[in-house]
Order: C-alpha cells, then sequence, then structure tokens
C-alpha cells in the first residue's frame, strides 16, 4: 500500500527549488536551435527577433504565460543571447515600491532586456509608473511629499519587458495590454521530453537508454523541469544501487522509491483520489473540504494535482465539486463506485 502520509516535499513539484537553480543554469539551451519542443512558439519568436535585428529596432515587449517548470526563464535568456543583449532578471514580489522599478529600469543599457518573472504580483503603484516605461520609454516619479511635492520625467534608453507568469488571468488589462507579443506555453508531448533527456544525460554524463528515457518522460507530467529532476535522482540510485546505467526497470524501480507510480502519480495525487473515493463514495466534494481533509493547501491541490489529474482523465470539475472518473478506480485497484446508492447526509437527507 502507498504511503498516506508521507510529507516530504514532492519530486513531481513543477516550482522551481532551490536543487534546481544548478542543474537548470547547466541543462539550459542558449539558442533557439537547442531548445526542444514549442514548435510555433519557436518560430513566431524566430521572426520577431529576425525583423528586429533587421531594422535595427528594440523588441516589442513579450508576455509568457503558462504551468511552471515549461522554459518562459529559459526563453527569456535565449531571446537575450539571439538579440546579443544584457538581460536583468527580477520577480514580481521582489519590486515592492515604484523606487525599486526605477533603481533597477535606469541600470539598462540599450535594447537591453528586463526580465521579471510572476509579473502578475506587481503591485498597482509599480505597475502605474511601469506603463509610460514600456509606451514612452519615460519614468513619471513624484519627488517629495505634500505641497512641495512635484513631478518630474526620467527619459531611459529603450528595452524590452519580458514578463512571465502562470496565471495569466490575474494580469491587469492595462499591463495585458501593453505587451506586443503573447505567447502560451503548452505542456511537452512525450518523445519531446524524451528528447530532452536524452540531451540532459549527455550534458550530465548519465548513461540512460531508449527505454528509461521512455520510462522517464510518461513519469514527467510534460514539465522538462520535472524530467530533469527525475534524471538526476534516477542516477543516484542506478549508480548506488546498479550499475550506473539507467534502463526501463532501474527507472520504474527508482521512481516507486520516490512513490511515483508508472504514470507519474506521486503521494499526494493518490491520496486526493482516495478521499474522495473512500470519503464520498466518487464525489462531488469542494475544492476546501478536500485541502482541510488532506492538510494541504487549496492552491497547491487545485494548482499542481489537479490539472494533471484531469489530463489523465481521473479526474473532473462539476459545478457541485470535484469528482473522480472509473479510470481513477481502476489505477489505484479499487472496485467502482456503488451505482444507484442513496446519500445520507448532506443537502439531499433535507428532502
Amino acid at each position: 500500500m502507498d504511503n498516506e502520509f508521507n510529507f516530504e516535499p514532492r519530486v513531481v513539484e513543477p516550482s522551481v527549488t532551490p536543487e534546481d537553480f544548478d542543474m537548470e543554469n547547466d541543462l539550459r539551451p542558449k539558442y533557439l536551435n537547442e531548445y526542444i519542443g514549442q514548435e510555433n512558439l519557436k518560430l513566431n519568436l524566430k521572426i520577431a527577433i529576425e525583423a528586429a535585428k533587421m531594422r535595427n529596432e528594440v523588441l516589442d515587449h513579450i508576455l509568457l504565460y503558462g504551468p511552471p517548470g515549461l522554459g518562459k526563464t529559459t526563453l527569456a535568456r535565449i531571446i537575450a543571447n539571439e538579440m546579443g543583449v544584457n538581460i536583468r532578471v527580477t520577480s514580481g514580489p521582489a519590486i515592492e515600491k515604484p523606487g525599486d522599478l526605477a533603481a533597477i529600469i535606469t541600470n539598462l543599457q540599450e535594447n537591453d532586456i528586463l526580465f521579471i518573472d510572476e509579473i502578475h504580483r506587481l503591485s498597482r503603484n509599480v505597475e502605474e509608473v511601469l506603463y509610460p516605461a514600456l509606451e514612452d520609454y519615460v519614468l513619471d516619479l513624484i519627488i517629495g511629499k505634500g505641497p512641495s511635492a512635484r513631478s518630474i520625467r526620467i527619459n531611459i534608453p529603450k528595452f524590452t519587458l519580458i514578463g512571465a507568469t502562470t496565471k495569466a488571468g490575474s494580469i491587469t488589462n492595462p499591463l495585458r495590454d501593453r505587451f506586443g507579443i503573447l505567447f502560451k506555453l503548452d505542456t511537452y508531448k512525450e518523445n519531446e521530453i524524451i528528447q530532452i533527456i536524452k540531451r540532459s544525460s549527455g550534458i550530465l554524463g548519465i548513461r540512460c537508454d531508449e527505454d528509461g528515457a521512455e520510462q522517464l518522460a510518461k513519469c514527467s507530467r510534460g514539465t522538462p523541469r520535472i524530467a530533469n529532476r527525475y534524471l538526476k535522482r534516477v542516477r543516484d540510485f542506478a549508480e548506488v544501487m546498479g550499475d550506473g546505467y539507467i534502463t526501463r526497470e532501474v527507472a520504474v524501480e527508482a521512481l516507486k522509491n520516490m512513490g511515483v507510480d508508472r504514470l507519474g502519480l506521486d503521494n499526494l495525487d493518490r491520496r486526493l483520489l482516495r478521499a474522495i473515493i473512500e470519503n464520498y463514495n466518487g464525489g462531488p466534494v469542494g475544492l476546501e473540504t478536500l485541502a482541510a481533509m488532506l492538510g494541504e493547501d487549496a492552491d497547491t491541490l487545485e494548482d499542481v494535482c489537479e490539472p494533471y489529474l484531469m489530463q489523465m482523465g481521473f479526474l473532473t470539475r462539476t459545478p457541485r465539486g470535484r469528482c473522480v472518473t472509473p479510470r481513477a478506480y481502476n489505477h489505484l485497484g479499487i472496485s467502482g463506485p456503488v451505482t444507484g446508492a442513496k446519500e445520507t447526509f448532506g443537502q439531499e437527507s433535507l428532502f
């Protein structure tokens, strides 16, 4: 039986962790021809870059959005390399005051790139200062307080803002409208993840055969960050418990030890499905109720667990709440729900 109460950090967590920094810096492609996947995005991005270089103009402001771990930061660095300019990297929560933004922008050189991760978390005051900077390349700042306060306008170098977000719907309309180019990153296909694993194994000097790479790709949730994380951890297992060679059998056993099954579900995913099945006869059940039952944050369940479970066909959302599907019963080895059973609790018991 699965370890139902394993609260160790999730290996399938798509958000970046401290241990990912060095790995990602080593494995990130530097140019578009090294970047695997997102073919339509690459084509349009290449055209925009070449056109800007031919006209000797600054590149339009770009918004990259999609789930975490798909390569938004990597693409920003690639754009800087392709344009031959410097890049300054920061994040929305780090820019607390308009003065912080002014300090960053005034230190940019002509045609440089400013990359703001999680741009939807910018404060409204900072956004107001950013608008004229994006449109007219000026900063309007208020100096002083009270009757002696005055407004000054500072000319700044022409630059390109690249914003990245996992929640495009949280970006205000005025800010979204100031981006000339919008790209959505989709989860990767299995064959693309296999190519990424092969490339990463070559850079890291890891021996991994085709079947081993395929097994890792199946469990990677279409996310390169998770695939590379698996690769490193399975390498450790192969070196300590085997001959250092990653095969399908080694990958399956290593992932099993990490609590990840053959389809990429970890302990929290299975606990979520079992909670709905065992306590609510397969659903429906509300998100907050599930979060309280599992002792997890509701945002974690909604943003990390549910998208993959829905993609795999194990979970559905209805107006009344979350429901599991027959595929989830089959995967967990649980007999199907009792059909026609009358509920003896909740609102229906009132009538």
